[in-house]
């Protein structure tokens, strides 16, 4: 694996902190491997669904937090199989946590649990004081900037 020195990067701009830490971040392989198995799709242009296959945990037994940009998905069955025998045991239930890092002005929408799968859906909600915003230009010996979609300005 990699590693880079983000230190001239650092010296050379402001604010950029959160950025810096999700690159340097980015290699690091996270506690739990590859379970349990999630998809991440784009179904709009601001809008993206997160699903994680979770086969045989219930709602009660799931839990989803957000905190800051971090989303965090987290399971815990109960021991219940204690009295079970199993042949073969190929359905993981163990608990476990997921993590994302979301970008900002994103929101969760929605939840939903069906047939083993955890759907997660996500909307991108910039702010009005963030959008672009339409200046036009006067002519003139007094000529300034006007705001044309401010609401303000009008």
């Amino acid at each position: 694996m990699r590693n880079y020195d983000l230190t001239p990067l650092y010296r050379n701009s402001v604010g950029f902190d959160r950025m810096f830490d999700l690159l340097e971040n980015i290699g690091k392989v996270e506690a739990g491997g590859g379970y349990p198995p999630y998809n991440i799709e784009r179904l709009d242009e601001d809008q993206y669904r997160i699903t994680l296959a979770v086969a045989g945990f219930s709602e009660a037994d799931l839990d989803i937090e957000v905190h800051e940009n971090a989303l965090k998905i987290s399971g815990a069955r109960p021991d219940g199989d204690a009295a079970r025998t199993f042949l073969h045991q190929g359905i993981a239930g163990r608990s476990f946590e997921r993590r994302f890092q979301l970008a900002d002005h994103v929101k969760i929408v929605e939840a939903s649990l069906e047939n083993g799968l955890l759907n997660v859906d996500l909307r991108r909600e910039i702010p009005e004081a963030k959008k672009p915003r339409r200046v036009s230009i006067n002519a003139g010996p007094e000529a300034s900037l006007k705001v044309v979609d401010d609401k303000s300005a009008a």
